[in-house]
């Protein structure tokens, strides 16, 4: 089985070929980054606009580095949510056309299921597991006692992970995304400013960082106001510490509770290298598997690999009528 795959839940264009072995035969991404850069952010509009001028060109590449006609498709998957509803309805239009045109299956696929399936293109994922799924847009814990099955544990409270990395690093001067830049900044800091422990004393396994953002903010503007120099690797290096820490605490207090087998840590942020290290250090008590740098931000091959999944569990396929009405931030049992 071939499976042509669409990612365009934010500002990447992206379309995959993934094989019935999970192999990716191709893995085309068009990244709007240094588009949004300017605005410090993504702007919604914009993106849209953009993936509807290189949605039918990264198909076809797709396609091509896949050496495979559309004949060759068994079914084309298609990002249905969470994403920018704009920017979702440019893949699924193309998805719908696509399989319409080719009389070929379609199937919406949960963006936060694509991520966590990522772990499968390099990795057996391994069940009971417990997935800690960071993002721009998303920081949660879910457990997993079968395939097919997912639990909801936990979820922060306000930003999530990378909306947090991502403001301080524009408080700093640092530029977008902010993510790399404070990683990349980390490991020459020192973490010698104290910042406050989010959620220290509450049980359970939620999170909350916009209490840790509005610290560090201002730290950076007393600081300023004194006249004092911000040593910005050290407030990077003090940031992320903290970050790093009640991420791995969280999620390794669920693996045990859970006794789980498999402890895996994807999206966009399971690529910042203090994560990855940090997590890695229970290598033993638990497999801890990290997707492949390449299936860690938005991609279309992730969307492949969860279709493989849904397909394997007899989840049914959907009409021309999908719309893409999955676009809540917020993740939940629905979205699944």
């Amino acid at each position: 089985m071939n499976i042509l795959a669409i990612e365009t839940s934010c500002d990447e264009t992206a379309a995959s070929v993934v094989s019935s072995q999970h192999q990716v035969l191709s893995n085309v991404i068009v990244s709007q980054m240094d588009i949004h850069a300017a605005f410090g952010g993504v702007v919604p509009e914009v993106a849209s606009r953009h993936h509807v001028t290189s949605i039918q060109r990264v198909i076809q590449e797709a396609l091509h580095q896949a050496h495979l006609k559309p004949t060759d498709i068994d079914v084309v998957a298609v990002t249905k949510g969470p994403g920018l509803i704009g920017a979702l309805l440019v893949g699924i239009n193309a998805a719908k056309a696509f399989g319409y045109v080719h009389n070929i299956p379609l199937l919406g696929v949960n963006h936060l299921k694509g991520h966590i399936h990522a772990i499968s293109l390099s990795h057996t994922m391994q069940y009971p597991l417990v997935a800690l799924l960071v993002s721009g847009g998303h920081t949660e814990l879910i457990y997993m006692p079968e395939d097919g099955v997912y639990e909801l544990l936990g979820a922060t409270k306000d930003d999530a992970v990378g909306e947090a990395y991502d403001k301080v690093a524009r408080t700093l001067g640092l530029g977008y995304p902010g993510g790399p830049l404070i990683d990349q900044l980390a490991v020459k800091g020192v973490a010698s400013y104290s910042l406050p422990t989010p959620m220290k004393d509450e049980a359970g396994f939620d999170f909350s960082f916009s209490g840790l953002k509005s610290a560090v903010i201002n730290l950076i503007h007393n600081e300023t106001q004194r006249g004092e120099a911000i040593r910005v690797a050290d407030v990077c290096a003090s940031f992320q510490e903290t970050v790093v820490d009640t991420l791995v605490k969280k999620t390794i207090l669920a693996a045990r509770t859970f006794q789980v087998k498999q402890v895996a840590v994807v999206g966009g942020v399971s690529a910042n290298l203090g994560l990855r290290n940090a997590i890695e250090a229970y290598q033993g008590e638990f497999d801890v598997v990290v997707p492949k740098l390449e299936y860690c931000t938005d991609n279309a091959a992730m969307i492949g690999a969860a279709a493989f999944a849904m397909i394997r569990n007899h989840e049914p396929f959907d009409t021309i009528e999908l719309d893409g009405s999955v676009h809540s931030d917020i993740f939940n049992q629905g979205d699944f």
